[in-house]
């Protein structure tokens, strides 16, 4: 018989650096407490400024990263359930119920970008670039090993918020948010380090999902949910992390299309059309007499939405159950989106997003932002950081100049305990400084950064109480 993955092992509620079972209220699961310390963690909290594809100031409507992991919750609840119940009734599980995959699933799902730097998805190029650009960024990669750089190299959010929910949030604590292995193996969509990326894999090896610091915690998951070895440092995806990123992909193509409607780069028919593709032959008609009847194209197109994302979570969790056997076995290593029937008319929503949405001049000028803000903002930082740390580790004193810009890092990127000790020393090695520093701008809301940088730069002064 083939290896499989188990799916009480999948289900575990078992807590990342925590060996006691959870207490608490009876009323709330473990998975759902999961769900809850996410959401009322700060990292969390701090997407609400940052951008999801159009710039924030511009609408008070469109998405943010915070409404955006919201939605993509709602979406994956809805799919962990749907595939939940046919589970359940298949394994006989008496202490597992369908709400309980959807509460895993809901909460890997408002994890995904936690771990993204500000200005989107450009924000992951801004940091790579000036990883490959910058003289201060090279002085301190050629003291780091190859598989080092090629972390920074790659720097990838997925594994940035992976460091987020199991180190950095509540530091204090081993494992940071202490979540149950289940939910961090649903939210591992690239069960992979960075040396062993490999797109001709599959999907769950294009990118990767975590740095050599978190290794410990990422073997600890895998090891407590049972998930197939692929190599060194590898394994298969979890099962539930194929409905997480399908809740994603759902969410965001569908949504990036009512927002370019609603600040006027879409037309209306443009979006009814291609909503209306999505949708089973047999309801269209029905679809199509009930726009008839609603007041107004804004409501028509919120009303398509709620249609098109129903007919895409019932359709992707019967590709799931149908696929549900190389799942386990870890032979199926491809977005569920693919194997829909709507994937063709998904595929005509991504072509018209990249013509028409992503490459719009206010997205651009993000960008274009995130490249000079983010570069600026790291260059300065770790140029001060690293000659402060090498004054202090000579004994000497650094330059005025390196010893203003270090007050503005918090300590806590800055000092660490020392191996032998345990007391809190100045980081040197260059490895866990450039992780630190890029913890520290990755963290921060667009809004913030924006300010920063044109303080530290002189573009704009702080204002006197």
């Amino acid at each position: 018989m083939s290896e499989r993955m188990d799916w009480e092992r999948l289900l575990t509620n078992h807590r990342l650096g925590d060996d006691e079972r959870p207490g608490g209220a009876e009323f709330r699961t473990d998975f759902q407490r999961d769900f809850d310390r996410i959401i009322f963690s700060s990292a969390f909290r701090r997407l609400q400024d940052k951008t999801q594809v159009f710039p924030l100031a511009e609408s008070d409507y469109v998405r943010t990263r915070l409404t955006h992991s919201l939605e993509v919750a709602s979406v994956g609840r809805s799919l962990g359930t749907r595939v939940g119940e046919e589970v359940i009734r298949r394994e006989g599980f008496s202490e597992v119920g369908p709400g309980d995959i959807g509460a895993i699933v809901a909460a890997a799902c408002l994890a995904h970008d936690i771990g993204n730097p500000p200005f989107g998805h450009s924000g992951e190029d801004a940091i790579r670039h000036w990883v490959t650009t910058s003289p201060v960024a090279e002085r301190a990669l050629a003291r780091c090993t190859p598989d080092q750089r090629r972390e920074f190299e790659l720097f990838e959010g997925n594994a940035q918020g992976f460091r987020v929910v199991t180190r950095l949030q509540n530091p204090d604590n081993h494992g940071g948010l202490q979540l149950t292995h289940a939910t961090l193996g649903a939210a591992l969509k690239y069960p992979c380090p960075a040396p062993a990326i490999d797109r001709d894999a599959g999907v769950s090896r294009k990118k990767y999902g975590y740095f050599a610091a978190e290794a410990d915690h990422f073997r600890a998951v895998a090891a407590e949910t049972g998930l197939l070895g692929r190599g060194e440092g590898v394994t298969c995806r979890h099962p539930l992390a194929f409905l997480m990123e399908a809740a994603d992909d759902i969410a965001y193509q569908i949504v990036d299309f009512e927002d370019a409607y609603r600040i006027g780069i879409l037309d209306y028919a443009t979006v009814r059309d291609r909503f209306l593709a999505l949708l089973a032959a047999g309801v269209r008609g029905e679809v199509e007499g009930r726009l008839s009847r609603l007041r107004d194209d804004k409501e028509r197109v919120e009303y398509l939405r709620a249609r098109a994302i129903n007919e895409l979570v019932e359709r992707a969790a019967e590709a799931f159950l149908e696929h549900e056997g190389a799942l386990l076995a870890g032979a199926f290593d491809r977005e569920l989106p693919e194997v829909l029937p709507q994937t063709r008319a998904l595929e005509a929503i991504a072509d018209l997003s990249r013509e028409r949405i992503y490459d719009h001049v206010e997205v651009q000028e993000v960008c274009a932002a995130g490249y000079s803000v983010i570069g600026g903002l790291l260059d300065l930082f770790h140029q001060a950081a690293a000659e402060t740390a090498e004054a202090s580790a000579a004994g000497t004193r650094a330059s005025a100049r390196a010893r203003t810009v270090a007050h503005l890092i918090p300590d806590q990127f800055l000092y660490g305990p020392d191996a032998g000790s345990g007391e809190r020393v100045r980081i040197t090695d260059p490895y866990r400084l450039l992780l630190n520093l890029t913890d520290f701008i990755a963290g921060m809301t667009d809004g913030y950064a924006v300010s920063l940088y044109k303080k530290v730069t002189g573009m704009a002064l702080p204002h006197r109480g």
